[in-house]
């Protein structure tokens, strides 16, 4: 599975909560407010001025490791 920007952030939490911890450390604090959850990866990484498809290869690069 490859994790995309349009996919929203509660709904990627629930597969894994790993990616939790890959969010915050990346610099989203607030992965568990009631807002974030609705939020897109694509979204929330413009509202916290972070570059998404840096975002993304971290959510990926530990989602290949899992199905590796």
């Amino acid at each position: 599975m490859t994790i995309s920007k349009d996919m929203v952030i509660g709904d990627l939490i629930a597969l894994d909560q790993n990616f939790a911890a890959i969010l915050m450390a990346s610099g989203m604090g607030c992965v568990g407010c009631p807002s974030a959850q609705g939020e897109t990866l694509e979204e929330a990484a413009f509202v916290h001025g972070m570059n998404v498809e840096d975002l993304l290869a971290r959510l990926n690069e530990y989602q290949a490791t899992k199905e590796a």
